[in-house]
């Protein structure tokens, strides 16, 4: 038997009426994890639920039945989206397993790891940051039976106290971690490529999730490294495409074009896509991008007030962002520019500056995609906006980057069948532990900007509308016009 079963239950799939559109991405956390365990002598088996076929994937007994004859400890991996199902699945679990340890690992967890211990006991251990250095000895403590107080970067229960061990030292020599462990999947099956060339972002934008979990410092691979793992993605998995799903990919133009050096001289022949920043982008810089391939570039705009760009400290003015995207829309076959709505801050003649922007970057042939503000309990924003406890549950208006697969969405709205309810009663009795579907003040800034943004078509309002839109924020998997070969969609989601 193995030593360890790993999970990963990060999923992309959104049901748009009758239809379902489903991506199967390469689970790079949870493989990372898992080369980090084999190394120190471990067993692991991996699975991943992307991969299964069933009626209703959104099951706990169909997670249960996934997970059969798994190893003694159990670690599910989730993102914020899948929390609430993923903790309802493992409580499932524990029901018919008490014997197995559970783990709860990914980034879901991050800064409600109390609320989780306090409230859900079948939920053993939370597992906190990078794990390639505490997942080895968390595993060796517990085959060993011994004390947990050594293992660093984890809670977990003890003498009837929730401790929180302190965090490992971030890896800040990223080549000499081991790749992902790709012999446990088959690439083939997986319909979308990333690779991660950074870890962490510098910049402390207000409303972001993913910087405060490498605590604000940034640290690289190199060239040769990273465009060895696209050979092997290409030669072994049969990528075409490769996405950089790392935030900061572009941290200076300096180091971008070392990075398009070395892919020139490697002869791969790949399209790519990565994000960029508005203040760390230049001409020369997407000019060696799209000759070596890239055919998308992403920027994350997010206003077009400079008093929002300032409260959300962006690191830029608004006026910045319009000779970088006419540069970008002049070389790149596609760019796509986020912008995120409904600050509650956000005055309605802030939102109406973006809104301008949007529609004339549209123009200039610029793919825009506004997402809800979503409030994760490690950002900034929330801890600023949500001290008076006025979060809003509406069930049918989640933000885009909390699609769940369990509701049908329209885009903007969405619509909670019957036998998911029980999930949704469940986020609704935990807001401080789910506040990523939740809202501030609805009927005065959300619904309204809202109307404004349907009214320029951002958003359809009926099935019709959604069969012409390309694309809805965080799940946006349409490229109608560039199909693979063998008459696939490329897709596009900003995983």
């Amino acid at each position: 038997m193995a030593d360890i079963t790993i999970l990963n239950l990060n999923l992309l799939y959104v049901r748009y009426y009758d239809t379902v559109e489903r991506e199967r991405h390469i689970p790079l956390g949870p493989l990372y994890v898992t080369s980090a365990l084999e190394k120190a002598g471990f067993t692991v088996d991996f699975r991943d639920y992307q991969m299964h076929e069933a009626d209703e994937l959104f099951s706990a007994d169909e997670v249960v039945r996934f997970l059969a004859d798994s190893a003694p400890v159990v670690g599910f991996s989730c993102m914020a989206n899948l929390l609430p199902f993923t903790l309802l699945a493992m409580k499932r679990f524990k029901e018919i397993f008490p014997d197995r340890t559970l783990l709860l690992a990914g980034v879901g967890a991050k800064s409600v790891e109390q609320a989780i211990l306090d409230r859900f006991p079948w939920v053993d251990i939370v597992v906190r940051g990078e794990a390639e250095t505490s997942a080895p000895l968390l595993l060796g403590a517990l085959k060993a039976g011994a004390s947990l107080r050594d293992v660093p970067g984890i809670s977990y229960r003890e003498d009837g106290a929730i401790r929180h061990n302190p965090r490992p030292a971030r890896l800040t020599d990223l080549d000499a971690i081991l790749g992902p462990a790709y012999h446990h999947i088959d690439l083939p099956r997986y319909t979308g490529f990333g690779v991660i060339t950074s870890r962490g972002c510098p910049y402390k934008c207000t409303f972001c999730s993913v910087a405060p979990i490498w605590d604000h410092e940034s640290y690289y691979r190199s060239p040769r490294a990273v465009v060895e793992e696209m050979r092997l993605l290409h030669e072994r998995g049969g990528a075409k495409l490769i996405l950089f799903q790392d935030e900061f990919f572009v941290s200076s133009p300096a180091k971008v074009i070392r990075f398009c050096e070395e892919l020139r001289r490697s002869g791969l022949d790949l399209k790519w896509k990565a994000f960029g920043r508005i203040n760390l982008t230049n001409d020369e810089m997407l000019r060696a991008m799209e000759e070596t391939g890239c055919v998308e570039i992403r920027f994350g705009v997010e206003s077009g007030s400079d008093r929002i760009l300032e409260r959300t400290k962006k690191g830029f003015v608004a006026a910045d962002t319009v000779g970088v995207v006419r540069s970008a829309t002049d070389v790149f076959r596609r760019v796509d520019l986020f912008y995120v709505w409904g600050y509650p801050f956000e005055t309605m003649d802030d939102f109406h500056q973006s809104v301008f922007q949007m529609v004339s970057f549209r123009m200039m042939g610029a793919r825009i995609l506004p997402s809800l503000l979503c409030f994760l309990p490690q950002t900034e924003i929330y801890r600023e906006c949500t001290r008076d406890g006025r979060l809003e549950f509406a069930p049918d208006l989640f933000p885009e980057y909390m699609v769940t697969g369990h509701e049908v969405s329209r885009q903007a709205h969405v619509e909670i069948r019957p036998e998911h309810r029980p999930v949704f009663d469940f986020v609704e009795r935990h807001p401080d532990i789910f506040p990523g579907f939740f809202h501030i003040d609805l009927d005065g800034n959300v619904r309204p900007k809202l109307r404004v943004l349907q009214e320029f078509g951002f958003y359809p309002a009926t099935a019709e509308e959604l069969g012409e839109m390309e694309s809805c924020g965080a799940h946006s998997p349409r490229l109608g016009e560039e199909r693979e070969s063998d008459g696939r969609r490329e897709l596009a989601t900003r995983a």
